[in-house]
């Protein structure tokens, strides 16, 4: 089992408040989908979790398994078990898809790292998530579609083997069958390693694919209604108005609304 705790998380980037005293707990087996407008910090978010430098830590704290890790590194993060699906999977020019996935995966594991092995599981992934083996010898995304960007992300959580894992918008730029093998692949990851999910998406659509046992909605760098996948529906029926007006203030409340009206 393990968890991750963002406490009373406040946020800066150039002076600007961007998460405002932050509260969330994800522990083993959850699956925590966060949705809200642009522009509210949920990208922020997973990036600070992660220790993008970018971001100041005004006060507040991160823990994994009990230990504040807000001053880790990114690389010490990922060493403990934490990993980023990115939203815009940035493109290396020079180092092979290979190259690099062999590189972190035996940075990680070590001594224990066995190259046959991971050619194997690799050959394997690349097969589950429908992509082509020749893009395993080009450069790191390089000329890759957002599509294959996004599944490269979900290759290398497969090979990383994460237990807790923060996808930022990984839906976006996905046509239909793309979103249907990442979402399938991401479910199939959780259920196998029951690791933790802290899931950034606009769309219900996602959703659809990696079932939420919690939905959050964040609004000007905080959470401002929590509850199960009701949410959601009400959300896509009523928009975002009636939570930046503070009528609605928790996912508790927008649940008991719902269940009146069935």
């Amino acid at each position: 089992m393990h968890t991750l705790e963002i406490k009373d998380l406040t946020v800066t980037v150039e002076g600007k408040e961007i998460l405002s005293s932050f509260t969330l707990t994800i522990k083993s087996g959850e699956i925590h989908a966060i949705m809200g407008p642009n522009g509210t910090g949920k990208s922020t978010l997973t990036k600070v979790i992660m220790g993008d430098p970018t971001y100041r830590v005004e006060k507040g704290t991160i823990l994994f398994d009990g230990e504040d890790i807000t001053k880790l590194s990114v690389d010490e993060r990922a060493h403990l078990g934490l990993f980023l699906g990115m939203q815009s999977p940035i493109a290396i020019e020079g180092v092979s898809n290979a190259d690099f996935l062999r590189t972190v995966v035996s940075s990680k594991e070590g001594k224990n790292f066995k190259l046959f092995p991971f050619i194997k599981e690799l050959d394997q992934v690349i097969d589950q998530l429908e992509m082509d083996h020749d893009m395993i010898d080009r450069d790191v995304n390089q000329g890759f579609s957002g599509g294959e960007r996004k599944k490269n992300e979900i290759l290398q959580m497969y090979l990383l083997k994460p237990s807790m894992v923060l996808l930022d918008e990984i839906d976006s730029g996905l046509d239909v069958d793309s979103l249907r093998i990442v979402g399938e692949n991401v479910t199939a990851y959780q259920k196998e390693s029951q690791c933790g999910i802290l899931l950034i998406t606009h769309y219900r659509r996602l959703l659809e694919y990696i079932h939420p046992t919690h939905v959050h909605i964040m609004i000007d760098g905080k959470i401002v209604a929590s509850g199960d996948f009701k949410l959601v529906d009400y959300v896509e029926k009523n928009g975002y108005e009636k939570m930046e007006k503070k009528e609605v203030i928790s996912g508790t409340c927008i649940v008991k609304e719902l269940a009146r009206h069935e």
